[in-house]
């Protein structure tokens, strides 16, 4: 064997045995020679430009899921902008009443049917979200949006039924369109947010932007409503909205964003989501007890596979790429399903979770009939021959809650991101501030707006009414805005759809059962011969007992949080 050395030629030249003394070379003839340098070149050449193709790839790659992760983003903003719609319900509400002649009762009834709508079906939506992508659950919401208001649209243009028009039972089926539409536009938007932005240090923020946004929505396309498309009076001034126009205008406006969604909401890399719940599941010992990823260790020792395959199945899948392609995103689906079948089985059986939704339901019930009568609220501290001044207008108040609560769920997504304590093994924080925290002093707000509307500082001075508004808006936002970040943090993001609907589901009960409270306490102080009610005696009760509902709530959060079996005592770092 030659030495390293006595491969070196005297001209002082580089020959093959300098690389490989064993190396042999096949000439075109078929015997051996050695290599020259310049073939080695352009050896070297080659996987130099392999390596710096795959570099190029991979950036290729990595700037594809950016711009679809952010292209999504705006999207679902423009989603949550365009989404909460029924917000303006207090600029066109009233005229049900003097227009459809409808009563207190069918009005509620319209606002309820479309709670409903929004809220029950939110975890069937959710699993769809979950399992299918968000971009079906978009497409769903410009069916429901364009279909249900254009059909509001004609039900009021065809007048009172009591005068031959559309029966009422179809304005309460437009409604429940319009709801549904809320909830699948909203829930595509969120979500996408939530699994794309969910891992990251600023989480909070990711998901407060578009819920900030779609508390925006009501206020905006009330002010569209109330300044563009209004009626003009006899003198040629400014009247109420034109609710046959301002319909239509949110059909066409919703259906074109729904349509957008469908085609660019993504969630980017839910595979390696996939992955990381798996993990998670593993390390706290549920998936050892399950049989389902037991299946196949036997022949894949290092893989989480769930067939049983067969010898022969196993060789024709090593030997057909096709075949072996299929196989792995069939296995990705069952691993998918499994994961969030058991991450849902988890998040039901865990008792924190019942505290969370129960305070939910005590909170957003009155936050929703406060909004829904708002229109009402103020005709009563008004009566005839007064008016309600333009400072004390619905279209002000809705306009003011939609401020305070952007504000409040930008504000409070951002400081939760900023504050909020973090788990091992990242070091502690000099000073922390737990997103419970914001929660109950957000909900305290929201509790003191009640009570100074049921004592008799309001109906004595309805010029403070707006400084109620701005109390409960920011109340109601944060709440809003704290609840889906605290689900994301405690259970995760892979089954967040799911998990979030189930919670989101609550409202509709709440709303039911407070926005009946309040028709009952509206309609106990209307006088004989009269279809409309006048002064404190029409809501206080209500606001009363609405006030001591955010209280009991309160207490169930902070049992969550720091209670026998919560968070605190989990070690979650919420």
């Amino acid at each position: 064997m030659h030495s390293r050395n006595s491969s070196h030629s005297r001209n002082g030249h580089i020959n093959t045995l300098d690389f490989d003394s064993h190396r042999k070379a096949t000439s075109a003839n078929g015997g051996t020679r050695s290599p020259s340098p310049h073939g080695l070149l352009r050896d070297d050449d080659s996987l130099l430009s392999d390596v710096v193709d795959g570099i190029i790839e991979r950036d290729r790659r990595k700037m594809q899921r950016l711009v679809t992760k952010y292209l999504s983003f705006a999207s679902a903003i423009l989603s949550c902008l365009c989404a909460g719609s029924i917000a303006a319900f207090s600029i066109y509400g009233h005229l049900f009443l003097s227009r459809l002649m409808y009563t207190q009762f069918q009005v509620n009834a319209v606002s309820i049917a479309a709670e409903l709508a929004m809220y029950l079906p939110v975890p069937i939506f959710g699993y769809l979200c979950d399992r299918y992508s968000p971009r079906p659950l978009s497409l769903l919401a410009a069916f429901f949006f364009g279909s249900g208001y254009l059909l509001a649209a004609f039900t009021y243009h065809s007048g009172a039924p009591t005068r031959g028009g559309w029966p009422f039972g179809v304005m309460i089926l437009a409604f429940v369109g319009i709801g549904m539409g809320t909830s699948c536009m909203y829930l595509s938007a969120v979500t996408t947010c939530a699994k794309n932005f969910g891992r990251g240090k600023h989480k909070g923020l990711a998901l407060a932007i578009p819920i900030a946004a779609f508390g925006l929505s009501g206020m905006w396309q009330s002010q569209i409503g109330s300044r563009l498309l209004y009626e003009e009076t006899a003198n040629g001034g400014q009247g109420d909205v034109d609710v046959f126009k301002f319909f239509l205008f949110l059909s066409g406006t919703l259906f074109s964003v729904g349509l957008i969604g469908a085609v660019i909401l993504k969630v980017v890399d839910e595979d390696e989501l996939i992955e990381e719940g798996v993990e998670e599941l593993e390390s706290s010992g549920l998936l050892e007890e399950s049989a389902f990823f037991h299946r196949s260790n036997a022949y894949e020792p290092n893989g989480y596979g769930t067939i049983d395959a067969t010898h022969e199945e196993r060789f024709h899948l090593q030997h057909d790429s096709a075949a072996q392609k299929a196989y792995d995103d069939e296995e990705e689906e069952r691993k998918k399903t499994w994961l969030l079948n058991a991450e849902t089985r988890r998040f039901l059986g865990d008792h924190t979770m019942w505290f969370l939704a129960g305070g939910f339901f005590l909170v957003t019930g009155p936050g929703e009939a406060f909004i829904n009568n708002l229109g009402t609220i103020i005709t009563t501290l008004y009566p005839p021959p007064s008016t309600a001044p333009a400072s004390n207008s619905a279209t002000t108040h809705v306009s003011i809650i939609a401020l305070t609560s952007t504000l409040a769920r930008l504000v409070t997504g951002t400081l939760s991101d900023l504050l909020a304590p973090t788990s091992p093994p990242s070091p502690p924080k000099r000073f922390a501030l737990s997103r419970l925290a914001f929660l109950l002093a957000s909900t305290a707000l929201l509790t003191l707006a009640f009570l100074l509307l049921a004592s008799p500082l309001i109906a004595t001075h309805p010029s403070a009414l707006p400084l109620v508004s701005a109390l409960a808006g920011t109340g109601y936002g944060a709440v809003f805005s704290l609840t889906p970040i605290i689900i994301s943090v405690v259970w995760g993001v892979q089954n967040f759809g799911t998990n979030w609907g189930v919670v989101a589901m609550v409202p509709a009960a709440g709303a039911t059962v407070w926005s009946a409270v309040y028709s009952l306490v509206y309609q106990a102080g209307v006088r004989h011969g009269d279809t409309l009610c006048w002064g404190r005696g029409c809501f206080a009760a209500s606001f009363w007992a609405m006030g001591v509902s955010g209280l009991v709530a309160m207490g169930l959060w902070a049992w969550a949080w720091r209670g026998r079996g919560g968070w605190v005592a989990r070690g979650i770092a919420v």
